[in-house]
């Protein structure tokens, strides 16, 4: 995984094929009946890293743990066909809640998800020069209440390594128009999969515990 793991399409975007591949996911479960598949679902999870590599180092903590979940998920692919099926399946054992399962990774992949919809959302509200306070915002709203006071610490002195709005166009390939566009499909494609499944978990009884 990182930033050879994606197909960019012709744009040469690496945000335009995760927008993409998040609204082809959010479209196959809102035009049918049936749950949605794990295989795809791990495959555009995977897309994901290369844009916390265009944020910078300030999120490598993220990255870090988010890869090694999307990683377990799409092992657990090859075995499981849906969403549906993991949870059910920690649910019988009775291993939902514990560290390394399936439900448990997929509840760590979710949190990256919504970190990066979160930053996007700070991003496209803010002035050119106030990434790092965009940042500490997404930050703030998503992760922090679930880390040591250590752990906010050091990340907040990483806000200083962000690239600047420029840099960060560039690394994304994209244009200040484009980038909106495309950040804007993120949100609106990830905050339907993120709440089918916050769904998942209340309906069985699992709490998403980070």
């Amino acid at each position: 995984m990182g930033g050879d793991s994606f197909t960019a399409g012709e744009s040469g975007s690496p945000l335009a094929a995760v927008a993409e591949a998040f609204e082809e996911l959010a479209r196959s479960f809102q035009d049918c009946s049936t749950d949605l598949r794990l295989a795809p679902f791990s495959d555009a999870c995977a897309l994901i890293p290369v844009l916390f590599g265009c944020i910078g180092f300030a999120f490598k903590f993220a990255e870090m743990e988010y890869v090694s979940k999307v990683n377990n998920l799409l092992e657990a692919s090859k075995t499981y066909d849906t969403l549906s099926n993991i949870l059910d399946d920690d649910v019988k054992h009775d291993t939902a809640r514990k560290p390394e399962s399936h439900s448990q990774n997929l509840c760590r992949v979710r949190l990256g998800l919504d970190l990066i919809r979160a930053l996007f959302e700070q991003f496209l509200t803010a002035n050119e020069c106030s990434l790092k306070e965009a940042a500490l915002a997404a930050y703030g709203q998503v992760c922090a209440p679930f880390h040591s006071w250590a752990t906010r610490k050091a990340i907040g002195a990483g806000m200083y390594t962000l690239p600047t709005w420029e840099q960060l166009l560039s690394r994304l390939n994209e244009t200040d128009h484009s980038v909106q566009k495309e950040m804007r499909r993120y949100i609106d494609a990830s905050s339907l999969i993120i709440q089918y499944i916050d769904t998942l978990f209340l309906s069985r009884n699992i709490s998403l515990d980070w």
